[in-house]
This record gives structure tokens, sequence and C-alpha cells, in this order.
């Protein structure tokens, strides 16, 4: 499957904000957004004027590069959301959060949703038992999610978790850290989501 593999530090310069792409570099003070705070490129320090297209375009890039998402994945999220009962902007954000991948992330197995992606391509989580290691896996209420026997030794894990034991798992899960399961009990909210995104711009941008 097609990913983006140049420097991810450049997106979050692009944007004007951390992104937290690098996983603890981002909490550093080596992090490129705070060093270089202006746009990559020969012309990233000149006056730019921004339209509302763009606008509407800079909040679009900004929602694909927090989850990792390349542009026909991203349109396809939006036109299942659209389909949905309710707002569409919110439904779209609620599909990226359940994903399988930000799902790892959100519970503290990784530092990054790049990290949580390969995680979860090697197999090391199930739902409700089972292997899975799509990372686009979407969870529902009633899931269970857990890591496997056989992973819970690995260093790897115990070294992120015990990093990540700061990180509060959202209240549409409900995480056992000493068992490493949790349960998801339901469809994460647009309070539950805590990106800066503004997502009735995305709207307005596919709307066209």
């Amino acid at each position: 499957m097609a990913r983006y593999t140049d420097a991810v530090c450049r997106l979050c310069r692009r944007e004007g904000q951390k992104l937290f792409l690098k996983g603890d570099r981002c909490y550093t003070d080596k992090c490129a957004a705070d060093r270089r705070q202006y746009p990559p490129g020969q012309h990233g320090q000149g006056r730019v004027k921004t339209s509302e297209y763009g606008i509407q375009l800079r909040e679009k890039q900004k929602a694909k590069r927090y989850y990792g998402l390349l542009e026909s994945q991203f349109r396809g999220y939006f036109e299942i959301a659209s389909k949905k009962k309710g707002k569409t902007g919110e439904n779209l954000l609620a599909l990226l959060e359940t994903r399988l991948d930000n799902t790892v992330y959100r519970l503290g197995f990784a530092m990054s949703r790049a990290e949580a992606r390969q995680l979860v391509l090697h197999g090391h989580f199930l739902i409700n038992g089972r292997k899975v290691n799509i990372p686009s896996f979407l969870v529902k209420p009633g899931m269970i999610i857990s890591l496997k026997d056989t992973s819970k030794s690995l260093d790897k894990f115990k070294s992120v978790i015990d990093a990540n034991a700061f990180r509060q798992p959202p209240k549409w899960l409900e995480y056992d850290a000493n068992a490493l399961v949790a349960k998801v009990t339901a469809v994460p909210t647009r309070e539950d989501i805590d990106i800066p995104i503004e997502e009735q711009l995305i709207v307005e941008l596919y709307s066209k």
C-alpha cells in the first residue's frame, strides 16, 4: 500500500504547527517545527497571502497528515462520512479516530501514529482474540483490543508503554493498563477528539 516516505518534519513546518509525527523527538529541542518556524523551501520565509480555498486546503492537508493518509484514502473516508447521519465533518473525524493504528497510538502502545501503523502491520494486536494486521481496520463499540501474549515481553512495548505513562486514553476507550487490554465503549464524539482541526472547512472544500 502506498504511503508517504519523505521527511515528516517538513509536514509540520508546512502546516505551521506540530503534528507529532516523529514521536518523542517532537517533545525535545530537536523538533524542526520549533527550530525553524516557517514553511520549508526557498520561499518559505516570504510573505504569503492565503485565499479562502487555501485556508480550506491547508485544513484538509493537516487532517490527512495527522492520521498519515494519502489523498485517495482521505477522500474515501469523506465519502463514507457524507452518507452517514449527522454532521459530515464530525463523522469524518470519528472514522479517522477509530482506525486501528490511531487506536493503538491513543492507548499509548506507540510514540506516533506511524509507529502504531508498523506495529499493527507486524501483527502484535488482537481484536476480540483474533489477529488483525490491517491499520485501517475500524474498531466498533464492544470490540476488545489486546496485545498478543508473545508481544508483552518485548522490550519495545515495555519501554514505549513506560514512556507513554502520562497519556490518558480517550473517553471512548476503557483501558486496563495491567492486562494491556482495552474495550471500545462508544463511537468517539467531537469532544473526545483533541486535534486542532476545523472540520467544517474540509466539508466546504469537498463541497465545491
